[in-house]
């Protein structure tokens, strides 16, 4: 009776009827995934290590997913495809900031991708599905590694492990016999030939650094354990994104009266209804500022962007809270909640006014494209906060946002940020007649050098026709350094990358 409760615990923990097709596939395919990862990443940088990693975790991933599950909607197909090409940008882009964004969207789209290969269907679950989605996904890939292992364990009854190795025990028997013999032979052939030799010399020209060994065995281990967690989420698939409780819970959240989200919305659009008057004056309809506010136009007008983007996200942030927890959505209250979306939309066009004098005045930098990127990325978030509220969908934003982001991930990846910011700032240098009355001029080289390998690529080209000839010297010396930085830097074939190599060879020319 105890082991019959043993084997259902274990056919329980995958999630199959027959737990050695499922537990046995899962730990072998976690333990070449472990070995594959201390080989591309150990004491490497990181390149074309990444997608290859994220490949072969995506085929375990599809491999060992359970074929009566249903497969996965047309609406997720693109999250593995997403994914895949984010990690394939991090070994073709040399832009740090760029690089980590890539990153961290691979993972998550990866994450995504492997629940929807479960049966578990990503984009159709509401925002609170998605949130417990993320939390048990997570929670497997920590706690989970062990589950296969024991599962994998029982269903291997020890009768049939000593069966295995009895069967296996001549065939190592004769390989004892045969290497000796093996390398008496091969002695004697390499002694003979010289072709043979340098082959065999290739072959075996192993270098063994057992003071790594330590460390390789640890990426080993954590990354099949990291693995073995996430695949037998998949293995369990509906069964371990069930949610029943978190329904209840939402069922039974605490509601918002109607007239209190009313008097919030109603608050707030009078004081952005006064803020955006003032802009009409002042920002747009060119007022004298001077008088108003003791500052000049320039002065005002060039300040303030950042803390009116954090305006906008906090806008969003109040508009899904609200759409979630009141109690019910009168006629006053979507008018209200509306109004607030459309003027923050006008609170956007003026830090995007703002920050485009800024620029004007003083060039590009990787945080202002950026921060001009948010503003395109919350207005329209901000249009299609307009339609959900009034088609009632706003469940589904969180869906359209990240939808969106990847699209702008991708679109970043395409422009290359820093190269764009190295390319206008080097276009200000040759045209003076580009910047602004009171701006600033010239050329900061020690920055855009600053910026990664990619605005590298733009410097070198641009240097021979500095019209400074301080600028000329700074830019030399600059891409001799970096010069000598890239000569020195690991040149391992998992963390290749594109934009650093066309860099280290352009400067090394």
């Amino acid at each position: 009776m105890a082991t019959a409760s043993l084997s259902t615990a274990a056919r329980t923990e995958v999630g199959e009827p027959r737990p050695m097709a499922r537990a046995v596939p899962v730990v072998l395919a976690s333990l070449g995934l472990g070995i594959l990862a201390q080989l591309l990443f150990f004491d490497v940088g990181i390149g074309l290590n990444l997608p290859l990693a994220v490949a072969a975790l995506l085929g375990a991933g599809w491999s060992v997913r359970d074929r009566s599950q249903a497969a996965p909607r047309s609406t997720d197909w693109w999250l593995p495809v997403a994914g895949l090409l984010l990690a394939v940008f991090v070994a073709l882009r040399g832009d740090t900031t760029l690089v980590v964004l890539d990153v961290l969207g691979a993972i998550v789209l990866t994450c995504a991708a492997l629940a929807s290969f479960g049966g578990l269907h990503f984009m159709e679950r509401p925002l609170g599905g998605l949130v417990l989605l993320g939390g048990k996904l997570l929670g497997s890939a920590f706690t989970g590694g062990g589950a296969p292992l024991d599962a994998a364990r029982r269903t291997l009854p020890a009768g049939q492990l000593r069966d295995g190795i009895g069967r296996g025990a001549p065939v190592l028997r004769g390989l004892l016999i045969a290497i000796p013999l093996l390398l008496l032979f091969a002695a004697l052939f390499a002694a003979a030939d010289a072709a043979f030799a340098k082959i065999a010399g290739d072959l075996f020209d192993w270098e063994l650094d057992f003071g790594s060994l330590p460390g390789r065995v640890a990426v080993a281990l954590v990354a099949a354990w990291l693995a073995a967690g996430l695949l037998a989420f998949v293995v369990r698939g509906r069964t371990a994104g069930s949610e029943p409780g978190l329904r209840t819970a939402w069922q039974r959240r605490p509601r918002l009266g109607a007239p209190e989200a009313v008097t919030v919305l109603v608050a707030l659009d009078l004081l952005f209804a006064g803020f955006v008057a003032l802009q009409g004056t002042y920002l747009f309809g060119g007022g004298d500022t001077l008088e108003a506010t003791g500052l000049t136009y320039a002065e005002y007008a060039r300040r303030g962007f950042f803390e009116l983007l954090a305006v906008a996200v906090a806008v969003g942030a109040l508009i899904l809270t609200l759409e979630g927890f009141v109690a019910r959505r009168s006629r006053i209250y979507l008018g209200a909640a509306i109004g607030l979306v459309v003027l923050t939309l006008v609170v956007l066009a003026s830090a995007f006014l703002r920050l485009r004098l800024y620029q004007d005045a003083y060039g590009w930098t990787e945080l202002r494209f950026y921060v001009l990127a948010a503003i395109a990325w919350l207005a329209i978030g901000a249009v299609g906060t307009v339609y959900a509220i009034v088609a009632d969908r706003s469940g589904w934003l969180l869906h359209g946002m990240l939808v969106l982001s990847v699209a702008f991930g991708l679109a970043f990846n395409v422009i290359g940020p820093v190269r764009f910011v190295a390319e206008q700032n080097v276009a200000r240098a040759l045209h003076p007649e580009l910047v602004a009355p009171g701006g600033q001029d010239g050329l900061d080289v020690w920055y855009l050098a600053s910026l990664g390998n990619d605005a590298l690529t733009v410097l070198a080209e641009a240097a021979p026709h500095l019209p400074s000839a301080a600028d000329r010297q700074s830019a030399e010396v600059a891409l001799e350094d970096r010069a000598i930085y890239l000569s020195a830097t690991d040149q391992a074939w998992q963390s290749w990358n594109l934009s650093r190599e066309r860099a280290r060879s352009l400067l090394t020319r």
